[in-house]
């Protein structure tokens, strides 16, 4: 393998890795506009240039590989003074927008200006007018046209990512623009991708346009709970303003890199999915018609459960639940209680899937519900049929919409036959105004766990905020339930839990929190 030497750093690297590869392992940064590690190279920006000895002239880093007994500088008195005009001539025709620009705070003109310009322009008033400010380009994407640098990078991921072909750079010259192409829009199911790879202020998003500068924003690590996939994922959350947006906390979604699972991207569905963590949300305990307390909430469903026999008690769990509230509702009603009638293989029906992200199952945990919970005696439907007949007193529900699944008619009847339907959930659906009962949970934002992916890759979530209004955590409540009934679980938190799922579930062993770090790890066993 060749060795190189960057800025006086020797590494060595595999054939055919280039010089802005290397210098990355490095920790060494070198600028790049057209350069992104998924696509494929254009070498047309021509800010990525560097001095190699024995060269006589610079070379673009990302395309030029690297070679035995290289020598390679990045910051030369050469390099730096071609920085500074690239820079000059990317930004002839670009306007000084800033203030009113979206990508203001994470615009790597900006940034690069800052760091290598810092020079009076010389073309003020020779700008070449493009046409389309702030256009609609898809139910997504919005495009300023004079903004665009041409890297490229958006009509490389719509040839090569999504094969969908969608964009462009027409005509020639300084007078070059990307657009669609005529008669299309930019609507194929990965298209606000091309929000994230746009270097500048040219593709911006327009659910998140004008809604929130990014440095109010904090960025929380997590997981995409919209299918099973489970796509890494940051939340990203008005930290400083949170009157603003009728008290909205989530201000958008971005993908997180992990090569293993999704790499750089996400789906739109998964990215716009995230209205529900702050909407119609379900914040306090509820018997019937009234507001109560968690005390009296939680002595009622004792109180039921104490008066029951444990074949007439039903539990519908749900794979949207992490593997930590899973294990409790296992340890609960399976382990403590002895119940029989417990399932989870029910919620969405399977959606639309592809051969590139989207799975056809829209829960994000059903392999770590099989896992820990194993194969049911009886299934959702059956359970539901039983309590319809009246052979069911108890019927604990996590999160899922009855109504939807099996109809009001059904449930309607379910709710004259058993003593207690207890909804448990973080939002509100039809099935809560049948429900005898309604127990508030947090949602995937605001909870510390795990879910476990199609793949078998369990990887962790992290809290954003606290629990909206007085809504608590699943697995709490649960071990609130069985401290009533004398049964404490004495657990802290979740990695205490965590804990006990790596040592007493098949698949697990060994795993813990610092072992998972934020790129998972493959299940010991596969299902």
């Amino acid at each position: 393998m060749p060795k190189v030497i960057i800025d006086g750093q020797e590494i060595e690297v595999a054939a055919g890795t280039t010089i802005i590869q290397a210098a990355d392992k490095l920790g060494i940064s070198i600028p790049r506009y057209c350069y992104h590690d998924a696509l494929p190279v254009s070498g047309n920006c021509r800010i990525c240039m560097v001095e190699v000895e024995k060269q006589p002239k610079l070379q673009i880093a990302c395309y030029t590989p690297v070679a035995d007994g290289m020598v390679v500088k990045t910051n030369s008195p050469k390099v730096l003074d071609v920085r500074k005009t690239v820079l000059e001539f990317l930004l002839v025709n670009h306007p000084v927008d800033c203030p009113v620009c979206d990508q203001a705070g994470e615009c790597k003109l900006q940034d690069y200006y800052m760091e290598h310009g810092q020079y009076n322009s010389r073309l003020v008033d020779v700008k070449v007018k493009k046409e389309k400010k702030a256009v609609q380009i898809g139910p997504t994407v919005m495009l300023d046209q004079e903004r665009c640098i041409l890297c490229t990078r958006c009509v490389r991921f719509t040839n090569t990512i999504t094969k969908t072909n969608e964009l462009g750079v027409f005509e020639r010259g300084d007078h070059s623009q990307l657009d669609v192409y005529p008669g299309k829009q930019l609507d194929n199911p990965y298209a606000a991708n091309v929000v994230d790879i746009c270097p500048v202020g040219a593709l911006t998003d327009k659910d998140f346009r004008f809604k929130c500068r990014v440095w109010y924003l904090a960025k929380t690590k997590s997981v995409c709970p919209g299918c099973s996939r489970g796509c890494n994922i940051t939340v990203e959350w008005d930290k400083m303003r949170p009157h603003h947006f009728k008290k909205a906390r989530v201000m958008r979604l971005k993908p997180r890199l992990n090569p293993d699972v999704n790499n750089y991207w996400i789906c739109d569905a998964g990215r716009y999915n995230y209205r529900f963590i702050d909407e119609n949300r379900i914040t306090t305990p509820q018997l019937k018609d009234d507001l109560i307390t968690w005390e009296q909430a939680i002595e009622t469903v004792v109180k039921a459960i104490k008066s029951t026999k444990t074949d007439r008690i039903g539990v519908i769990a749900s794979a949207q639940l992490t593997n930590e509230d899973l294990f409790v509702v296992g340890k609960l009603f399976k382990e403590t209680l002895k119940v029989a009638n417990v399932d989870y293989r029910v919620g969405q029906q399977p959606g639309n899937s592809d051969d590139f992200l989207i799975k056809a199952d829209k829960n994000p945990n059903t392999a770590g519900a099989a896992a820990i919970l194993g194969v049911p005696a009886l299934s959702a439907e059956e359970i539901v049929q039983k309590a319809k007949r009246g052979e069911i007193d108890v019927l604990y529900v996590f999160g899922q919409d009855l109504v939807k699944l099996f109809g009001k008619d059904v449930v309607a009847e379910v709710v004259k036959k058993v003593k207690l339907l207890v909804y448990q959930g973080s939002n509100i659906n039809e099935t809560c105004s049948y429900a005898h009962l309604n127990l508030p949970s947090a949602v995937y934002a605001e909870k510390e766990g795990t879910f476990t992916n199609c793949q078998q890759k369990v990887q962790r979530i992290w809290p954003a905020f606290v629990p909206l209004g007085e809504s608590r955590l699943d697995w709490v409540i649960l071990s609130m339930i069985a401290e009533k009934m004398g049964t404490a679980f004495k657990y802290k938190n979740t990695q205490d839990i965590f804990k006990d799922i790596a040592a007493t579930v098949d698949g697990f062993s060994e795993m813990t929190y610092e072992k998972l770090n934020d790129q998972g790890l493959i299940l010991n066993k596969k299902l």
